[in-house]
């Protein structure tokens, strides 16, 4: 039977239709694949794949003697979420339960826990009496997919503000972040490992897992001793305080023979473990009403080395390094030589008259250790011109003082000289008694401990040595030297003048009985027309076998003692010498 036009009509719009739907089929499997194939694979596999971090613990901080620990990781935990994994009636509880035990903002955990993802960071460094409350919580509630509890790592440091400029302190997410523990992150930070595991859609595991362990960090030596850095905290503390130090003050304690840094402190200190909360109270009271600009100007003040990272005019303890390279350029031979020098309570340089410190009284005829007993300006001032400017210039390279030490420590600064093309008479004269120019405390004190070093520049170390964590093998760091810069003969010629300034000149208040102190004193100002002085001591035990040199500086001190290093900063030297010295005979 011949099929109807109207039939025909009826197959051909059928046809028609199915492949239209064929077309518009194909064209949105294409759209699906190509458009949303990336996004639709990565959802998939968020659904049935997890991967969690398992967090290396922080390599531990040893002191010198490797019996004090002064950071170290604790194992705690942290919780992590899978949110697809999480059944849709869960949710909201889950969220409560959590900003209920951890105490977080609700609807931040709420936002997460609904977020689409296959991971979201709930909490971190948490005690387990915590994540435990949640695994009971869990097991009640019958929830066993979608929340992780794992291992996780906590910095922590036993003595608190101990060194805490040296040290250092770490971000919650372990980073070192200051002092050691950023300078030494690579070595301490360690290798995180992962939980990798296969999942269904509802979140059960497939079976197959991929665990991989993480590895520790290095542990650290350093040359820091615990001893030595309590005692040189305490009395540097003590000095600012009954000093009326406005601008702090540090310390640095050095072993000559080494260039270990046994102390290393600045005033004020802060807590390791709370590291953006002052500890002075009156800040306390008003650090909520602060901006944050303000806090961050306070907080950078608080972790600042004062030791590395400030400048300042180390005044008549610079001295020493005139008188040594007058000796070594033999313009004196004889220290003791009475009436080589006079002092007439002053000199003229290029029409200008700089004062001796005691011009109202001269200090008349005077030998080289007479002279650096008395402090005496004008004689150093003749000296540095008998030394000339080229041949000064090379003395301040060799004693390293137109470079940073290399110290591993950040935040090192550099000194702040005139440049030696313009260095006038004047420059020289002013250089020559340790005024109108920078150094840092660091580079004073290394300078002085080549000087005790039998002339032989030494390089100061603060990482003594390094552990591996897997195989315990221990590296140590090198002592690094450099060039002879005076002999071992005139190097012996200044220590027995340093001798003198404490047995009979201006650091007298520095003498510890039974002991051969040497030292010198300084004062100067912080700079031109601020009516602020820096006050300081360098000392050097024992004088005739060199075990420490110590270099105290005060800043500001605006309390009844006055300004004058031989009255203020010398007394300091004394005590801390009178405690380290016997301290370090036990060692012996």
């Amino acid at each position: 039977m011949p099929i109807s036009l109207s039939n025909k009509k009826k197959m051909r719009n059928a046809l028609f239709i199915v492949i239209l739907i064929f077309v518009l089929l194909t064209a949105r499997l294409s759209y699906i694949q190509f458009v949303w194939g990336v996004e639709l694979s990565e959802k998939a596999s968020s659904q049935q794949s997890q991967s969690r971090t398992i967090t290396a613990k922080r390599g531990t901080i040893y002191d010198s003697t490797g019996k004090y620990i002064l950071a170290v990781s604790s194992s705690v935990e942290a919780v992590t979420v899978n949110p697809t994994n999480i059944a849709e009636e869960n949710k909201e509880k889950v969220a409560k339960k959590l900003s209920e035990i951890f105490e977080l903002d609700y609807e931040k955990v709420l936002k997460k826990v609904k977020k689409r993802s296959s991971i979201e960071t709930i909490v971190r460094q948490v005690e387990k009496e915590k994540t435990d409350e949640l695994r009971k919580w869990l097991e009640e509630e019958g929830i066993t997919t979608g929340i992780n509890i794992d291992e996780d790592s906590k910095r922590y440091y036993p003595y608190g503000d101990l060194a805490a400029q040296v040290i250092g302190f770490c971000g919650s997410d372990n980073q070192g972040l200051d002092g050691i523990e950023a300078k030494y992150d690579d070595e301490l930070k360690g290798t995180n490992g992962k939980i990798e595991r296969e999942t269904n859609a509802t979140g059960e595991s497939l079976g197959s897992e991929e665990y991989v362990a993480a590895v520790d960090g290095n542990n650290l030596i350093l040359t820091i001793d615990m001893t030595i850095q309590s005692i040189v905290e305490k009395y540097l503390e003590e000095a600012c305080i009954d000093n009326v130090c406005t601008d702090g003050g540090s310390i640095i304690a050095m072993n000559p023979q080494n260039g270990d840094i046994l102390a290393m402190t600045t005033y004020p200190s802060y807590d390791l473990n709370s590291p953006y909360e002052p500890v002075d109270e009156e800040l306390k009271a008003n650090w909520s009403s602060m901006s944050q600009e303000e806090r961050t100007v306070i907080l950078q003040g608080m972790w600042r080395n004062k030791a590395i990272s400030d400048t300042y005019e180390p005044g008549s303890v610079f001295k020493l390094v005139t008188a040594s390279a007058a000796l070594q350029e033999g313009i004196v031979t004889d220290i003791d030589k009475q009436g080589e020098f006079n002092c007439s309570g002053g000199i003229e340089v290029a029409g200008t008259r700089i004062k001796c410190w005691r011009y109202y009284r001269p200090h008349g005829p005077e030998s080289l250790r007479q002279a650096l007993m008395n402090s005496c300006n004008p004689v150093f001032i003749g000296l540095g011109q008998k030394i000339g400017v080229t041949k000064y210039y090379e003395y301040l390279r060799k004693f390293g003082l137109f470079s940073k030490t290399g110290i591993k420590l950040p935040g090192e600064a550099n000194s702040i000289f005139v440049k030696e093309e313009k260095a006038g008479p004047v420059e020289l004269a002013t250089i020559s008694f340790g005024q109108r120019f920078e150094i840092t405390p660091l580079q004073m004190i290394t300078a002085v401990s080549s000087i005790a070093n039998n002339g032989v520049y030494i390089k100061p170390r603060i990482v003594k040595s390094i552990q591996n964590s897997v195989t315990g093998e221990v590296t140590e760091m090198p002592i690094e030297t450099g060039e002879q810069i005076i002999s071992k003969e005139n190097a012996e010629k200044i220590l027995s003048m340093m001798n003198s300034v404490v047995s009979e000149g201006t650091g007298k208040n520095a003498q510890v009985v039974g002991y051969n102190v040497g030292g010198k004193t300084g004062t100067s100002e912080d700079g031109v027309n601020t009516n602020k002085y820096v006050t300081s001591f360098c000392g050097v035990a024992e004088t005739d076998n060199p075990q420490i040199v110590l270099l105290i500086t005060l800043y500001n001190p605006t309390g009844e003692g006055g300004h004058q290093g031989g009255g203020v900063a010398a007394p300091v030297g004394g005590k801390i010498l009178s405690e380290v010295l016997p301290y370090l005979d036990s060692l012996k």
